[in-house]
């Protein structure tokens, strides 16, 4: 009888092995979940319209990232799915390496689609937050945070913003909590194009 015990226990060894696995997945793939949503204390655009937001964007201004680091001439790209999700792409110029780089992901709503908090996707079920904060009334520029204040941007459909306009996004920034002068303004010139 001992024998028949000892040789049943090797096929019952991989379960821990498989629940831990399992257990930090489901770990991952809640804080991924979790990760998506607004920093406390900040509340996103409501009336919100994704037609009138999909477009061609110029990356103005950001907190730099490894993802980032370096690039030039940034731009964003998105577009509504037929399955209700957006396409997004990120484009950037590295001079460094005199070459173009590309992300293509896709963001979805967190909640109801006319509230700007989305929820963005690169690495396939590791989500980051996307909250659009602040937004021209034409649809011009916009501001954005992510998961925390460490991710930010400033987007417009141009090149520069009008008059005003950045000191007036810098002051919500900073009453939000943003640390501004880790903002960095994106060259645009022409180098690599």
């Amino acid at each position: 009888m001992p024998a028949r015990r000892n040789a049943a226990l090797p096929r019952h060894r991989g379960w821990p092995i498989a629940l831990a696995g399992a257990a930090a997945i489901a770990t991952l793939l809640t804080l991924s979940a979790c990760a998506a949503r607004p920093p406390a204390g900040v509340e996103p655009v409501g009336s919100f319209d994704v037609e009138r937001y999909a477009g061609h964007w110029v990356e103005l201004a950001r907190i730099d990232h490894r993802f980032e680091r370096g690039l030039i001439q940034t731009r964003a790209e998105y577009r509504r799915n037929a399955d209700g999700t957006i396409k997004v792409i990120n484009r950037g110029y590295d001079p460094k390496k005199k070459e173009w780089r590309e992300s293509v992901g896709k963001a979805r709503f967190v909640g109801e689609p006319t509230r700007a908090a989305l929820k963005v996707s690169f690495f396939g079920p590791f989500w980051g937050g996307y909250n659009v904060v602040a937004l021209d009334p034409n649809y011009q520029w916009a501001m954005v945070v992510g998961s925390d204040l460490d991710y930010f941007w400033i987007l417009s459909r141009t090149p520069s913003l009008p008059p005003g306009v950045r000191n007036r996004l810098l002051a919500k920034a900073r009453a939000m909590g943003v640390d501004v002068d880790k903002v960095l303004w994106v060259d645009q010139g022409k180098d690599g194009s």
